[in-house]
């Protein structure tokens, strides 16, 4: 009996707490500089887009909130996985989306790169 206590006492101890880190956090666009190296879900509207088609690497960029230069968190989709989403700058324009993926940052800015189009949802 006490040995099935200690075991119902683990289980009730260490599942929500492994519930918990599988979840992940919801940032707004602003606060994503904070939780850079953290894998997250970044939410904003889609304020500024632009496909490089003559850069290496063919990147689109979609910029939350505020709109390239003054961008402070930008989507960047490569154009290995360009066909998977379509065309995100004309998808993507102007709607409030959420981006989940690991926070990194370039040129001082946070950013996730999305390799399917499931971590881009739409918000209504």
């Amino acid at each position: 009996m006490r040995i099935f206590r200690a075991a119902l006492f683990l289980i009730l101890c260490i599942t929500p707490c492994r519930v918990a880190q599988a979840q992940t956090a919801h940032v707004t666009a602003a606060e994503a500089k904070n939780h850079v190296g953290e894998t997250a879900t970044v939410c904003g509207r889609v304020a500024s887009t632009h496909f490089a088609e003559k850069v290496k690497g063919l990147p689109t960029f979609m910029n939350l909130d505020m709109p390239y230069p003054k961008q402070i968190f930008t989507i960047v989709i490569w154009g290995t996985d360009r066909p998977k989403f379509g065309n995100p700058e004309r998808t993507y324009r102007d709607k409030n989306v959420c981006v989940s993926g690991k926070i990194t940052i370039h040129l001082g800015k946070p950013q996730i790169i999305p390799s399917k189009p499931s971590q881009i949802q739409i918000q209504k």
